[in-house]
């Protein structure tokens, strides 16, 4: 018996990383008939030290997301895709990624990048990819390849 995967979730944060599993995401839902729920998680905790400009920054990085979901919803119904969703949440990406956006949404798959934005943070607290895949109730994919299942060339770095 084949496994399908009826809603995928995909967390994406505008990093190349987010980018291959959005791709991978996209074509698990189309094999699987799927629906494809895009999240990304605002995390409030770098606003705390700024607190002059707490509403500003917030307010900015809620457009930002709102139009790097909306530049991935557009490219998920270009490929083909019919049931499309977004969601923006606040808080520590860690728990809302792995618990409660999937146990909300009755989520059966969770692809994300094999690392995210900020690699300072992941030094000082661990990855988000590993604490999902040790949290989540449901599957989860971390994605360190493309569509060819190659690894990206890394021509910008030496």
């Amino acid at each position: 018996m084949l496994q399908q995967y009826k809603k995928i979730m995909v967390a994406v944060d505008g990093s190349a990383e987010a980018e291959l599993a959005f791709k991978k995401a996209v074509n698990v839902a189309k094999r699987n008939n799927g629906e494809l729920l895009l999240a990304h998680v605002i995390d409030t905790r770098a606003f705390q030290t700024v607190s002059s400009f707490d509403g500003m920054l917030a307010e900015q990085a809620t457009e930002m997301a709102k139009q790097t979901l909306a530049d991935y919803e557009k490219s998920a119904k270009e490929a083909g895709l019919e049931k499309v969703s977004t969601i923006v949440e606040y808080g520590s990406p860690k728990p809302i990624i792995a618990k409660e956006i999937p146990d909300d949404n009755d989520i059966d798959l969770i692809l994300l990048g094999a690392t995210g934005l900020n690699a300072v943070e992941r030094l000082f607290i661990g990855s988000v990819s590993e604490y999902v895949i040790r949290n989540a109730n449901c599957d989860v994919l971390v994605v360190r390849t493309d569509l060819e299942n190659q690894l990206p060339t890394g021509d910008d770095e030496e």
